[in-house]
């Protein structure tokens, strides 16, 4: 059974992780931006969505992982946009072979003993200007969520700021696509197993999904949602917990997003780390930290 009890929880909103757990989570993190550096490192012409998967399912399990939030994915191409995707199958990982100066996203989202983490890593085979650009605007959108939820805006407000910043900078805000719509959703701790757990067709673990929804009603009746989103069910206050947030940008068939844990307490909000590798590149590129952050939510 999972280790989190919405039902022993009926004061508290959300789950709120101790200083321990917080690096048991920072350690998932870790294992999951390494293997998806792992991989793009080896990604070559020829090799397929469904390949470049596998290769993270391997290297993590590899390295100690044998439970996943869900199992991983890889996009190339148009297909990193989302472009005409409808239903839930399609983000699966196809025989779509990547090419030359090709944009790809890795995506996993591995349980390591117990602690979860879901991560996003966009980059290209080669050179890709409009990437580039996209993966630039994506510093102020990281540093407006932040402050804007230290703010106390309510959840869904700061969802439809970052798509309104999108908007703004040119893009479309493709996570829309994503069921329900998220910019984020809340990650919980597991039990951990020895041996690996199942997974549902759509490639998600049987422990997060009964989690989830368990955590799903007693959060409606406080009055909150773990699908954090720009929809009514998100007008709330910031629900102190860990999220997995992942503004995603689309132009012209290239899109791109990072996606990583959130950590939102009673009366503040940080990134669980920021030794991830888009911030890094930011430095690179004298990106970050943002200036001038943009605040285009509506106050709570």
């Amino acid at each position: 059974m999972p280790i989190l009890n919405p039902a022993a929880m009926p004061e508290q909103r959300g789950y709120i992780p101790t200083s321990e757990e917080l690096e048991g989570f920072r350690a998932a993190q870790k294992l999951a931006y390494a293997a998806a550096e792992a991989v793009a490192a080896e990604l070559k012409p020829g090799m397929t969505e469904k390949q470049a998967a596998a290769l993270q399912e391997t290297w993590l399990r590899d390295h100690g992982v044998n439970d996943w939030l869900h199992a991983p994915f890889a996009w190339f191409g148009d297909r990193t946009a989302f472009q005409g995707f409808k239903v839930a199958v399609q983000f699966l990982p196809t025989n779509r072979r990547l090419e030359e100066n090709m944009p790809f996203i890795l995506d996993n989202a591995p349980v390591l003993n117990g602690f979860t983490a879901d991560i996003g890593y966009a980059g290209v085979l080669g050179e890709n200007p409009i990437l580039d650009r996209i993966l630039d605007d994506l510093a102020p959108q990281r540093a407006m969520i932040l402050e804007l939820i230290r703010q106390g805006r309510a959840m869904n407000d700061v969802s439809k700021a970052v798509d309104k910043l999108i908007l703004m900078q040119g893009f479309e805000p493709r996570h829309k696509a994503y069921p329900f719509e998220v910019l984020a959703h809340q990650v919980t701790r597991q039990a951990p197993r020895d041996k690996p757990r199942r997974t549902m067709p759509f490639k998600f673990g049987l422990d997060f999904l009964s989690t989830l929804g368990q955590v799903a009603l007693v959060a409606r009746k406080q009055g909150w949602s773990p699908l954090w989103n720009s929809g009514e069910g998100s007008n709330h206050a910031p629900v102190p917990g860990l999220w997995a947030v992942e503004p995603h940008l689309g132009f012209r068939g290239v899109g791109a997003k990072f996606e990583e844990l959130l950590v939102i307490t009673e009366d503040d909000a940080y990134w669980l780390d920021d030794d991830v590798p888009h911030v890094k590149r930011w430095k690179a590129r004298g990106l970050w930290p943002v200036k001038d952050v943009p605040l285009l939510g509506e106050p709570a």
